[in-house]
């Protein structure tokens, strides 16, 4: 199983190239992948907090 972090880490580094399109070139598109981007890592991470949460009880 990969390691929670390096797969948020990773997807986060995937999307460097569209935040640089936005953010400095102003591509609309690249846009529309970051924000779409940043909801799936949203996600994930809840996600995550839920395993982690689980966990943390189970071992209580």
């Amino acid at each position: 199983m990969k390691n929670p972090f390096n797969e948020l880490k990773d997807s986060l580094l995937e999307m460097e190239s569209d935040f640089q399109k936005f953010f400095d070139k102003g591509n609309k598109a690249a846009g529309t992948r970051v924000r779409k981007g940043l909801m799936d890592l949203r996600n994930r991470m809840q996600e995550i907090r839920k395993e982690v949460q689980e966990a943390k009880n189970s071992a209580a």
